[in-house]
């Protein structure tokens, strides 16, 4: 055999074994006449030893090595003389007796260690190697045992593991969908799934009550750290359930993660709030509530007292940001400058502080220190703290006071990773309207059923009336991510018509692209509802991380390529004509 054991897993019990281990190697030194290798694998690192009075032949082996060479070893277990306790295999070392060199390696391009030499893009060329360093080792490991922890909690929940098509039919909504061509069907092309949408409903059609599947989704969309154009979806829907029963079934499934996986209780029950109290109170639908510094609206208080910009806008908030007082001005030109990028969007920011030699403002020729006062009062604010002020349309103006208190959480370390603040966001407006299409959109997805009690607003053909519509939806949000997402959904084929008309879908097209789903709505649907958690992100916050691309093991870059085996790439004029394809490109 190649191995007795792993690199990780010998100790002091083990002395006076005669062991054989298998790796790469970390690194090899001479001190004096001895030589010592690190010989690494998936479970650890253990020092190896060559002594001085070893055979000339194994001396000479040992000196050959180069890093990444792959070995095998056979020698005895010793205690070590010079502990190393920052190595769980620290206690022992291993007195080689023979050495195999099983492959030869080039030096790699970069370190090997916990914290490489290495830049981003050369580490993604040499993905494979890479992988090899420990804090990518973890990452997966720690996927794989939440993998474990999802299917074993929902196998104990009666939930069926049942796979859906890769090969599909295009969407109108949503993202754009990667397509297929199809060689025996001329013209014609599949979609990749963006989700398993209308297949897990038809699975509740078809009695099967209650399916999961950890599954790959596809969407041609831009990057950024937490997307990829394929990721992993935690993909569930149930029957005969209303949304209490499905986020008590999903908020035991993170309950018991983040207990087995990371040792970490969380609340029980999981707060919840409303979609338009999180926007009001922290400009986003995915807020961050491990700390404070709310939105508070102070229009009422600075309108009409003659500054101009205040009196022009629809709304005015504040967020206040405690022991910030002693902001330089530098600072404050700074915060404005970001303020202004594009990112954010706004115009200008106005400050308020309450400094120790009184309460001062870049607005104060326009109020009276009692004016600037009753905003503070409003706010909470107390001496020393620092109150910033935006103004506009309310819904954007509240959006841009939300990512300027992300920025300042961000700032002053108050978005600890190791701390967890997951709830639930519920009530979401059902409808978006788009004033350059003048039209509706839905904001989760066609699919989604209005709450019961609205449904006298959903068939009004009032634009106020479906504006008022809320959603029976839910998302799931941890540390400002959205970790997963879903809704009750339309089960009858009346409902799902008038879905389409409202979003503007003609009967015509809601037949070609939808008329399977309509059809077996009318052959007994059940009530269901369900929801999908975004599997990468949930690894990534669990691990502590905002990027995905550690928790995956060949992620593509920010330009959608996988730059290590270089794709995605053309295909030859042969293939090109087989599939009935030219290209424009040029």
């Amino acid at each position: 055999m190649y191995r007795t054991n792993t690199c990780g897993e010998l100790r002091k019990n083990n002395v006076g074994q005669t062991v054989t281990l298998a790796g790469w190697v970390q690194k090899a030194r001479k001190l004096g006449g001895m030589t010592f290798i690190d010989l690494r694998d998936r479970y650890g690192i253990t020092q190896l030893v060559v002594d001085a009075s070893a055979p000339a032949d194994l001396i000479e082996t040992a000196t050959s090595l180069g890093r990444e060479y792959v070995i095998q070893v056979t020698g005895k277990v010793l205690e070590r003389q010079s502990k190393n306790p920052n190595m769980p295999t620290g206690d022992i070392e291993i007195a080689v007796e023979k050495i195999n060199i099983l492959n030869k390696a080039q030096t790699p391009p970069f370190t090997i260690e916990e914290n490489s030499d290495g830049g981003e893009d050369l580490r993604a060329k040499y993905r494979y190697i890479d992988l090899r360093r420990a804090p990518l080792q973890r990452a997966l490991a720690l996927r794989h045992r939440l993998a474990q922890e999802i299917r074993t909690y929902l196998d104990g929940q009666g939930f069926m593991e049942i796979e859906t098509p890769y090969l599909i039919k295009p969407t109108p909504e949503g993202a754009r969908d990667f397509v297929v061509p199809s060689r025996m069907n001329p013209g014609q092309f599949y979609a990749l799934p963006q989700s398993p949408q209308t297949f897990k409903q038809l699975l509740m059609v078809a009695g099967y009550d209650r399916y999961f599947q950890i599954v790959r989704c596809f969407r041609d969309e831009d990057l950024r750290a937490d997307r990829q154009p394929e990721f992993t979806q935690i993909d569930c829907e149930m029957s005969f359930v209303e949304q209490e029963d499905v986020l008590d079934t999903f908020e035991g499934m993170m309950r018991a993660m983040f207990k087995n996986a990371l040792g970490v209780d969380i609340p029980d029950p999981l707060p919840r709030m409303s979609w338009y109290d999180a926007m009001d109170n922290y400009g986003s639908d995915k807020p961050d509530i491990r700390y404070g510094m709310k939105i508070n609206e102070i229009t009422d208080l600075v309108k009409g007292k003659g500054f101009s910009v205040f009196d022009g806008s629809e709304y005015v908030g504040a967020i206040v940001v405690e022991g910030c007082a002693e902001y330089t001005r530098k600072q404050l030109d700074e915060l404005t400058e970001w303020v202004k990028r594009p990112q954010v969007g706004a115009k200008g920011l106005i400050y308020i502080k309450l400094g120790a030699e009184g309460i001062k403002s870049s607005v104060d020729k326009f109020f009276t220190p009692e004016q600037l006062q009753a905003v503070a009062d409003r706010c909470g604010a107390k001496q020393g703290d620092l109150i910033f002020v935006l103004c506009g349309a309310k819904r954007k103006t509240q959006t841009q006071l939300g990512v300027l208190r992300i920025e300042m959480g961000n700032r002053l370390g108050l978005r600890d990773p190791k701390v967890f603040a997951p709830l639930w966001i519920v009530d979401f407006p059902l409808l978006e309207w788009d004033d350059e299409t003048q039209r509706f959109y839905a904001m989760h997805h066609p699919f989604t059923a209005p709450k019961p009690e609205h449904e006298k607003w959903f068939y009004s053909d009032k634009k106020e009336d479906l504006e008022r519509v809320c959603a029976n939806a839910y998302d799931f949000v941890l540390n400002g991510t959205e970790l997963g997402g879903g809704s009750i959904r339309i089960h009858n084929a009346e409902m799902q018509q008038r879905m389409f008309e409202v979003l503007g879908i003609s009967k015509e097209d809601a037949e070609y692209k939808f008329g399977f789903i309509i059809n077996a709505f009318k052959f007994g649907a059940p009530p269901h509802g369900g929801l999908a958690f975004g599997f990468d992100r949930v690894c990534a916050l669990f691990g502590g991380q905002e990027t995905i691309r550690d928790y995956i093991a060949f992620p593509k870059n920010n330009m959608g390529r996988d730059v290590m085996i270089d794709s995605p790439s053309l295909i030859d004029k042969e293939q090109m004509e087989e599939l009935f394809l030219e290209s424009k490109a040029k």
